[in-house]
């Protein structure tokens, strides 16, 4: 397993959100780095957690926190573990009063997770080894992009994400 940290959260050519996963300790540019497309929601939810952002409202995954620590329960760590037909697979490790329970997750999720209980984030070897790409230093292009989505975390309201 490799610890990884969040290193990024972007928008790829196709405006598709994209969390960037980058080895703990390892320089920008240096090394590989793994992309996951998620949602639009996730991203918001991850970098609101990664820029410890208040928001008004809990998100879900504020709830989910909250339901862990009522249940005296914590996030112990994350995985990716595996990638099947283009698919990420993920695993929450809970440490709960009953003892340790591991829970099948979306990548996205288990990062949102991780994010706001400062849990550690682990990628597979092989998971690395098969679809982690250069890492290379953002284009200017795309420094523009996350930007914009920043300026748009600042702007968006809770009412905007009712049905």
């Amino acid at each position: 397993m490799v610890h990884v940290r969040v290193a990024g959260v972007a928008l790829d050519a196709t405006e598709q959100h994209v969390i960037l996963l980058k080895p703990v300790g390892a320089l920008p540019g240096v090394g590989n780095i793994l992309p996951i497309w998620i949602g639009a929601q996730e991203a918001s939810s991850i970098l609101v957690a990664v820029e410890k952002a208040a928001v008004p409202r809990p998100l879900a995954h504020d709830l989910m926190i909250s339901m862990l620590t009522e249940l005296e329960s914590l996030v112990e760590r994350v995985e990716v573990t595996r990638l099947e037909g283009g698919t990420f697979f993920a695993e929450i490790t809970l440490m709960t009063p009953a003892g340790v329970r591991i829970i099948d997750s979306r990548p996205s999720d288990a990062v949102a997770l991780a994010s706001r209980a400062d849990a550690p984030i682990f990628v597979a070897d092989d998971v690395m080894d098969d679809a982690g790409i250069a890492d290379v230093l953002i284009e200017p292009e795309a420094e523009e992009a996350v930007e914009e989505f920043h300026r748009f975390l600042d702007d968006v309201e809770p009412d905007d994400f009712r049905e």
